[in-house]
């Protein structure tokens, strides 16, 4: 009989073993998980801060979609989140500290993401950041061309720009083109190309010429060069030489050879030995120009023919009087001659 006591006291004690452990078991799955938001209840209300932040671009546009990452002092996660549609985005219930500011995404094909930052959260206090995300770059293709040929020409030098703003700078390689990233601060912008240095043997492009970018997106730029015209050979001039002909110019002694040389109203006419020096005191008190000299026309400076044909003029009207005073003496001696005899 002791042995059937026993054995009811033996399961009893077993059953109240496990009917104790599944509440043993369950006590701990009560308790809540400790995670980030458990963590941030923690805080006093009083000691919380807050980082409140304001989306944009340079043109002042709110952007919406944009993701971020708020990341405490040891690299923990400490909040996430995209912006709405006023392009705000709130971590609240933050305890005081540096933390770690970084955009993951800026919710725009047009818009590139910000470098991360630092933020200090203050006890009580909220942190408002205004994070503004800049254009994408426009990916310029700069040409060099020869005007008639399309000819890629190297060595053109331009500027490039916005507004009154130089932004850029390029000169064509060996293949006649360059490449680079003008910043771009709208989403459409009238932008301008100025070649400040041709190519060799072109003549210099002057003008600015225009152009449209968006941010983003490639813009292929031209500018053309004609080449520098080639100044014309000057034709060889002949200068004149004087070769005038002295045969037969010579005046000779002679009736014959001074009427000849010496135009008729060049003859000095006969007169007697009384009369002579009379003449030749007036021609010296009246200078009078030689027969056959030219009229003066108020040029300075007369051909090589001119002066010749001048001079022989002159020397032929010096032999004419010669000759005739020659004359007229020798017919005045022999009126003497017959008035003796």
């Amino acid at each position: 009989m002791k042995h059937h006591h026993v054995l009811p006291t033996l399961v009893l004690t077993t059953t109240a073993v496990f009917a104790a452990a599944p509440a043993a078991f369950a006590a701990p799955s009560s308790e809540p998980t400790p995670s980030a938001s458990t963590a941030r209840a923690e805080v006093p209300a009083s000691d919380a801060g807050t980082v409140e932040i304001t989306k944009k671009d340079p043109a002042g546009d709110v952007l919406s979609g944009a993701a971020f990452l708020l990341l405490d002092a040891a690299g923990q996660e400490a909040g996430g989140g995209k912006t709405d549609d006023q392009g705000k985005l709130t971590f609240p219930d933050l305890a005081p500290g540096i933390y770690r500011l970084k955009e993951t995404a800026s919710g725009s094909p047009l818009h590139e993401v910000v470098a991360d930052q630092d933020v200090i959260v203050t006890p009580g206090a909220t942190a408002r950041l205004t994070i503004v995300d800049p254009f994408k770059p426009a990916q310029v293709l700069l040409k060099a061309k020869d005007d008639k040929s399309g000819k890629l020409l190297p060595g053109s030098t331009v500027n490039i720009g916005c507004g009154e703003a130089t932004l850029l700078t390029l000169t064509t390689g060996p293949k006649g083109t360059a490449t680079g990233e003008l910043s771009v601060t709208s989403r459409k912008a009238e932008c301008w190309v100025k070649q400040v240095k041709a190519p060799a043997g072109y003549d210099l492009y002057k003008p600015s010429k225009s152009f449209t970018v968006t941010p983003g997106v490639p813009v292929t730029v031209t500018v053309t060069n004609a080449k520098t015209a080639t100044p014309p050979k000057p034709a060889p001039t002949r200068k004149p030489t004087a070769t005038p002909s002295t045969t037969g110019d010579k005046p000779t002694d002679g009736a014959s050879g001074a009427s000849k040389a010496t135009p008729t109203d060049s003859v000095t006419p006969d007169v007697d030995s009384s009369s002579a020096p009379a003449a030749i005191a007036t021609d010296n008190a009246t200078p009078k120009a030689p027969v056959g000299s030219l009229a003066q026309t108020g040029a300075k400076s007369a051909t090589p023919w001119i002066l010749a044909g001048a001079g022989l003029l002159v020397a032929a009207g010096i032999a004419a009087v010669v000759a005739a005073h020659r004359r007229a003496a020798s017919e005045t001696e022999q009126d003497s001659k017959g008035e003796i005899n």
